[in-house]
């Protein structure tokens, strides 16, 4: 009995470890914080043009997107995901044997139309059949549909943290809303081409690349959403 109770003590404890690692992400973005204000970057130095008395540098007329580390640009985040699959498997197998035997330890029979001597001997009367028959028929039938769709709408200021050597910028910004100690967040890294900013200095969330965006709620309707860690120890136990 003590035995049985250490052992169901271990896989309590182990299913609660497996139920809290779903949740290791959502809980380092809530306990994360505010990317720093500004990244020190040592900027190149500014080249001056042969018989220019002035820096190449940026003018007035220039548009304002962004370009080089601590600028910021707007991220549009629209995301539309739609998947669906199904499997239907139906498999099914009939077999049939038939075998004769016509030697049968130095005895020989004409298919099991005249018996062994010795078996005659024993039993009078009685008809030895050498034969072996067996059938057998298996059948297997399965199906099943998934389907998930998700929108993601919601927009955010993020800031240039690095410049590549190809001239795309690697961004990062999060967002923090808190509406009735109900706090939302909001965070998104990745990188953007010069080329895919508007004039607006505004990209769309499917031109990031390596795009990481995360949405997680923190507070009282959260909790209640969740399910408590009992059941998803229990669950990771007993899935079923």
């Amino acid at each position: 009995m003590k035995n049985i109770v250490c052992y169901l003590a271990c896989c309590f404890v182990v299913a609660s470890l497996l139920g809290c690692a779903g949740l290791k992400d959502a809980r380092d973005i809530k306990a994360g914080t505010m990317p720093p204000r500004y990244i020190a970057s040592k900027e190149p130095e500014p080249t001056i043009s042969n018989g220019s008395l002035w820096n190449d540098s940026a003018s007035l007329y220039e548009d304002k997107k962004a370009r080089r580390v601590n600028d910021l640009i707007t991220i549009l985040i629209t995301e539309n995901t739609t998947a669906s699959n199904t499997a239907s498997t139906d498999a099914t197998r009939d077999s049939t044997a038939n075998y004769a035997i016509a030697n049968l330890f130095g005895a020989k029979t004409d298919f099991g139309i005249q018996a062994l001597p010795l078996i005659k001997k024993m039993y009078p009367g009685l008809q030895f059949t050498p034969t072996a028959s067996g059938s057998s028929t298996s059948a297997f039938a399965g199906k099943g549909d998934t389907a998930r769709n998700g929108t993601l709408t919601a927009t955010i200021t993020a800031k240039v943290v690095e410049v590549l050597p190809n001239s795309n910028m690697v961004i990062e910004s999060r967002k923090e809303v808190i509406v009735n100690n109900d706090k939302q967040i909001i965070v998104i890294k990745g990188i953007v081409r010069p080329e895919d900013i508007s004039t607006a200095n505004t990209v769309i969330s499917a031109n990031v690349g390596d795009a990481q965006i995360y949405l997680v709620g923190d507070g009282v309707l959260d909790d209640k959403q969740s399910q408590g860690w009992l059941v998803r120890a229990l669950d990771s136990v007993w899935p079923f």
